[in-house]
């Protein structure tokens, strides 16, 4: 079982940049892809950025050239580097793992969930 622990997030500004961070624990030793995904109430979590192992990446379209997904396999923690923050940004991110390394969009592709660490970007 993996659990999965996120931090940085916080109350920023717009145009401001956040990182966060995303560390893995527990049956650790596959190959997994990571992703992030984010979401506000009343809505569906909403795909944002996954890399995988061997650090191929995909973004959502609102978040490309600010956003950037990166991975440090020897620390089994991911990273998502927020820059040019906007009020739209405001969510709760979530960070997941798929151990069958699919990177892929939806929410069914992962099997481990973090708690969640909520970003506020005022305008």
């Amino acid at each position: 079982q993996v659990q999965l622990v996120e931090s940085g997030g916080g109350l920023v500004q717009a145009g401001d940049s956040l990182r966060l961070s995303c560390t893995a624990s527990g049956g650790t030793s596959g190959r997994y892809a990571m992703g992030w995904f984010r979401q506000t109430p009343g809505k569906e979590r909403e795909f944002v950025a996954t890399i995988g192992w061997s650090g191929n990446t995909y973004y959502v379209e609102s978040v490309k050239g600010r956003f950037t997904i990166s991975r440090d396999n020897a620390q089994n923690t991911v990273y998502l580097q927020m820059n040019s923050l906007k009020p739209e940004d405001t969510a709760v991110y979530y960070c997941a793992a798929d151990r069958s390394n699919l990177v892929g969009r939806r929410t069914w592709s992962y099997d481990y969930w973090g708690q969640g660490t909520q970003v506020t970007v005022s305008s």
